[in-house]
């Protein structure tokens, strides 16, 4: 039986962390001094630091005619004011690991900017790549934590079905408390590029029988036998994105997806193709990262928006490059290497 979900009630809009855009300057290049401006006046090459004394500023959202306004309750702009999405820009940290920043201006002329992953005021960042017509979508659209079509769920009875044919209702196992409802079940297509181009965990990597493809920022949970100095506990939840060794783990780009994400009572941690990974945690913050037609769908069902994360570590890309993801990969089978 399909359980009943609350009454739709009103709630937060989307919310994010930005930075003001002068805060994100040239330290070294053809610019140098310049905080982040508009893509006509950046140059490929340029490295740009954050100041270290920047505060991450709140914006909330609000759908508007033609776009998004300012919500009361956010950090910078008056109530109402428009903002329109400038440019994406990808850079690179020395150590290899990408980020994604959103330009955006208000119409009160302020330019603001959203990391799509942390940056650290400590680490300098060459811009790699200027896209100055990003695709218009909401904030919402750009991240989502999700698996892919025919990924295999496996069910509290121990069967495996693909994600795409899980209803409310169904139970499905998890870690922690064993059989548990599906509560909500929500899709989206988006174009495989950038922050939405899915990973791929090739076959036996974790010991998992097919690919588990799921989106970036969906976090594995991987645990170690023995706690690992620097970290507080033996459980690690590690972000798809930070496994990419281009081998047995890689990015797939171009083309669609399409993304299915589960809801439960709490957050879980599921089986899929076989391996421990988070479903869709709901508050604020992590709607703030979905969809919009998924993160409405799921407002009005789970008011509330207070469920906490799982207990675990969160494994850092730093952590990853010291000890080696191999650490973490199952063996291969022997032969394997030549097939």
């Amino acid at each position: 039986m399909t359980p009943a979900f609350p009454d739709p009630s009103p709630l937060p809009g989307h919310a994010c962390q930005v930075f003001l855009a002068d805060s994100i300057y040239v330290i070294h290049g053809v610019n140098s001094g310049d905080g982040l401006a508009g893509p006509q006046d950046v140059c490929e090459g340029d490295i740009y630091a954050l100041e270290a004394d920047a505060q991450p500023l709140r914006l909330i959202l609000s759908p508007a005619e033609g776009g998004q306004c300012v919500a009361p309750g956010s950090q910078i702009g008056p109530p109402g004011d428009g903002l329109r999405l400038e440019a994406r820009y990808t850079l690179i940290a020395p150590d290899g690991d990408k980020i994604d920043l959103l330009l955006m201006q208000l119409d009160s002329g302020t330019r603001v900017v959203l990391p799509m992953s942390p940056m650290s005021a400590a680490a300098d960042y060459t811009l790699v790549a200027i896209d100055a017509a990003p695709e218009a979508a909401r904030l919402a659209d750009l991240l989502c934590v999700s698996f892919a079509r025919g990924t295999m769920i496996t069910l509290a009875d121990g069967r495996q079905q693909p994600i795409e044919a899980l209803r409310p209702g169904d139970k499905v196992l998890t870690r922690d408390h064993g059989p548990q409802p599906v509560r909500w079940l929500g899709r989206a297509t988006l174009r495989a590029q950038g922050a939405f181009a899915p990973v791929v965990i090739t076959s036996g990597t974790l010991g998992n029988a097919g690919d588990l493809i799921v989106s970036p920022h969906h976090r594995i949970f991987l645990y170690q036998r023995q706690r690992r100095a620097g970290l507080q506990t033996s459980e690690l939840l590690v972000q798809a994105r930070h496994l990419v060794d281009d081998e047995r783990v890689f990015q797939r780009v171009g083309g669609f997806v399409d993304y299915f994400s589960l809801v439960f009572d709490q957050h879980e941690i599921i089986y899929a193709e076989g391996v421990p990974a988070e479903s869709l945690m709901v508050n604020d913050a992590t709607l703030s990262r979905l969809p919009e037609g998924m993160a409405e769908d799921v407002k009005a069902r789970f008011p509330g928006l207070a469920q906490v994360q799982h207990f675990g570590t969160e494994a850092s890309r730093q952590f990853l490059d010291e000890v080696g993801r191999a650490a973490l990969y199952s063996p291969r089978r022997r032969g394997s290497e030549d097939k």
